[in-house]
C-alpha cells in the first residue's frame, strides 16, 4: 500500500461533474459563448476555473465578465444543495483507509468553497479536517500542471513516488503523471482509453482497494 492516497474530488469523491458541466454549458451559451455539454466536459472537466477564461480568451479574443466566476458558483452551489450526492461505495474506500491506516488528502481543482459545499452536502465533511483539503487556490498553477499534487504531498510530508492518485479526467491524470506519482484513472465519466499513463483503471469504488494493495 502507498503511504498516501491523494483523491480528486469532482468526479471521484461527489458526483459534481454532470451538475457544473451542464450549468457551466448554459452559461456560457447564455453569455454569447454557445457550448454544449459534451463540449464543456471535454474542455474544461477537471481543470480549474482559470483554464475556462484562457481557453474562452484564446478561442475568441474576448474576456469573460468580471463577476463570471461569482455567477457560475452561485448556480452551482444551489444545484449542489438539491442534487448533490457522493459517488457510490466512496465511504467503505474511507473507512477502509482509516482502518489499515493509510493517510488520504483531496487535491481539486476546485475553490475551497466549492470543496467545503460539496463536503458538507453530501457527508464527507466529517472524512477530511483541514489539514486534508488542498485546492488549485493554493498554487499558482491548476492541473494539468502537477503544482497541486506536489503541494499536497509535501503538506503531507510523503514522498512524490510513494503516492497514489484518484482521478477521473485526462487533465487530473497529466497531472498526476507529470508529479510521478502513480495514478489511478477512475472511468464512470470518462473512457479507459482517454485516461492513458495510469497504472490501472476502474468503474467502481469497491475495485480501488485492491488496486492499491
Amino acid at each position: 500500500m502507498y503511504d498516501l492516497v491523494i483523491f480528486d474530488n469532482d468526479g471521484v469523491l461527489v458526483d459534481s461533474e454532470p451538475i457544473s458541466n451542464r450549468h457551466l454549458a448554459a452559461y456560457l451559451t447564455e453569455i454569447g459563448h454557445p457550448t454544449s455539454y459534451e463540449e464543456s466536459v471535454r474542455d474544461y472537466m477537471g481543470s480549474a476555473m482559470h483554464r475556462v477564461h484562457e481557453l474562452i480568451h484564446e478561442r475568441t479574443g474576448r474576456r469573460l465578465p468580471e463577476d463570471f466566476d461569482e455567477v457560475f458558483h452561485t448556480r452551482v452551489f444551489a444545484a449542489f444543495e438539491r442534487e448533490l450526492k457522493p459517488i457510490a461505495g466512496v465511504f467503505d474506500v474511507l473507512e477502509q483507509l482509516v482502518a489499515q491506516g493509510v493517510p488520504y488528502c483531496v487535491a481539486s481543482s476546485g475553490s475551497h468553497e466549492r470543496i467545503r459545499v460539496g463536503h458538507r452536502t453530501t457527508g464527507l465533511d466529517r472524512w477530511f479536517g483541514d489539514g486534508l483539503v488542498f485546492s488549485a487556490q493554493d498554487v499558482g498553477r491548476g492541473k494539468p500542471a502537477p503544482d497541486l499534487f506536489l503541494h499536497a504531498a509535501e503538506r503531507m510530508a510523503v514522498a512524490p513516488e510513494r503516492c497514489a492518485v484518484v482521478e477521473d479526467s485526462p487533465l487530473g491524470v497529466r497531472a498526476g503523471v507529470a508529479a510521478g506519482m502513480d495514478v489511478y484513472g477512475f472511468t464512470a465519466m470518462t473512457p479507459a482509453e482517454k485516461l492513458t499513463g495510469v497504472q490501472g483503471h476502474f468503474s467502481d469504488m469497491a475495485e480501488l482497494l485492491p488496486l492499491l494493495s
